[in-house]
């Protein structure tokens, strides 16, 4: 059975239509993969039950040669996304049992193609975290260890049990959310492939909100087709969410092994930060000489604003996150600690809802929106992140198809490792928050290992809605550096 769970998304289709196995057996083998998995801590809720009723549902469509483009493939959701009649918790506390009684869009979008869900991804608590250490729930442990070592890695965050669930064969492919490289970085991070697509491509209805102007839904998968075929479910219009474009979807499958020649591709001189490792350093220079080879022109690009993005970033994002995490007070739904009053129980309910990284974005969010610094942070903040748009624009009005960069400063650490100082966290996410500042496409391939036998990934951003580009550059890279799986040890 385990071969089965081996299988990519797109191999897994072709033998579903070829009957080489059934839909069950494909769901049941991924069932038993999770069930001795349990020391990841990828899922915090397993639903076979229903992975068990969607399978066979699928095995009738396929009989009658029905059937949609995911028609009976098992995928994960992380825990950020609404499902109906499934606890849904954003992996905090706060929201307790929340069983919704809606479906988020996009999960709709997959259920409606076919796909058969496992169960609800681990994640950090409201998506705020670069190592998946926040959740309520403890940290998912990487499948990927040192070489000769038995030390526990993070596997990056917010989305950590999404890219585990992944790199470990415990899905076919997993949904994940993206506010500042909450797809990108775990995906380096373990090997996986991730793409955080263009600021309303994907709808945000039923996702729980981090940071609105920011959150973009996106695949992870293992490889650069799987991923595209994910997202073309995920993607599409939706009346409910008014940031979501009314636009069709191209097939992105179609991109994936289309020719790059003739495509100029940026290279940014400000992404060369002080103190990279030299195999960051070489393996960006490798990525370079791959898309060279391909019949890719190379150009450098300067984005100078780029230095601002992060401090910018850790503005507006906990602006957003303070308004948005004002809902959950104990009335209406989640965790109720009673007070005195009803200030008491708002002030006790949060004091034991919210674990200790969103209480410090939470304050940090209210500091910047206080009238006596709204000026001084939030509306300055907001001025950096329209020149860091500007940037882009201007590189790619230039006649610039993308750009490559590295995905992350280095390989994944030990959990624990940089639990002191948040600010040492935040710099995860120096090569991916310009991305979501920007409102543009990002995707993360695997591209190499680094000294200690762990993954690294390069970082392609797009043009606003020009996806289709990053899979077939995504792709070009993906052959050169072939695939990446880690050895079992769970």
């Amino acid at each position: 059975m385990s071969e089965l769970t081996a299988l990519t998304l797109a191999e897994a289709r072709d033998g579903l239509k070829k009957k080489s196995f059934s839909a069950a057996e494909l769901t049941a083998a991924h069932l038993a993969a999770i069930e001795q998995a349990r020391a990841l801590n990828a899922y915090v809720l397993e639903t076979p039950e229903q992975a068990a009723d969607m399978a066979k549902a699928s095995d009738a469509r396929l009989a009658k040669g029905e059937g949609g483009p995911l028609e009976g493939l098992p995928i994960a959701i992380k825990d950020m996304f609404c499902t109906q009649d499934v606890r849904s918790t954003a992996c905090s506390h706060i929201l307790g049992e929340f069983t919704p009684p809606y479906e988020s869009t996009v999960s709709g979008n997959l259920w409606r193609d076919g796909a058969v869900m496992l169960g609800k991804t681990n994640c950090d608590e409201f998506a705020m975290g670069s190592s998946n250490e926040t959740s309520y729930f403890g940290p998912v442990i990487s499948p990927w260890r040192r070489r000769g070592s038995n030390t526990p890695l993070t596997p990056g965050g917010s989305s950590g049990g999404a890219a585990t669930a992944v790199a470990a064969n415990l899905c076919l492919a997993a949904t994940g959310t993206d506010t500042g490289g909450s797809i990108r970085q775990p995906a380096a991070f373990t090997g996986t492939v991730g793409i955080k697509p263009t600021y309303g491509r994907c709808s945000r209805w039923g996702i729980i909100a981090f940071a609105s102007s920011l959150d973009q839904a996106g695949p992870f998968a293992r490889t650069v087709r799987d991923a595209a075929i994910l997202l073309r479910s995920m993607a599409g219009p939706d009346a409910k969410d008014t940031t979501c474009v009314d636009m069709p979807v191209p097939d992105y499958e179609v991109a994936v092994g289309k020719s790059v020649k003739g495509l100029r591709i940026g290279i940014p001189k400000e992404y060369r930060v002080d103190g990279m490792p030299a195999e960051i350093d070489e393996l960006w220079q490798k990525g370079q000489e791959w898309l060279k080879a391909a019949g890719a022109e190379l150009v450098e690009v300067s984005l100078p604003h780029t230095k601002l993005a992060l401090p910018a970033y850790y503005i507006v994002a906990p602006a957003e996150a303070s308004s948005n995490l004002a809902r959950y007070d104990g009335v209406r739904y989640g965790l109720r600690v009673e007070g005195r009053d009803i200030t008491g129980m708002y002030e006790a309910t949060r004091a034991a809802g919210f674990g200790k990284e969103v209480r410090r974005r939470v304050m940090i969010g209210t500091y910047v929106l206080s009238a006596g610094y709204y000026d001084a942070y939030y509306l300055r903040a907001q001025k950096v992140r329209t020149l860091i748009k500007r940037d882009f624009e201007q590189a790619f009005a230039s006649g610039i198809h993308a750009m490559l960069t590295p995905a992350t400063p280095s390989a994944a650490f030990g959990l624990g490792e940089k639990g002191g100082d948040p600010v040492e966290m935040y710099l995860n996410d120096v090569f991916t928050v310009t991305v979501n500042m920007a409102g543009l496409p990002g995707i993360s391939v695997p591209a190499g290992l680094d000294a200690q036998g762990l993954p690294l990934g390069l970082q392609l951003i797009g043009r606003p809605f020009d996806e289709e580009t990053l899979f077939s550059l995504g792709e070009v890279i993906e052959q050169a550096a072939g695939r990446f799986t880690p050895d079992r040890w769970w």
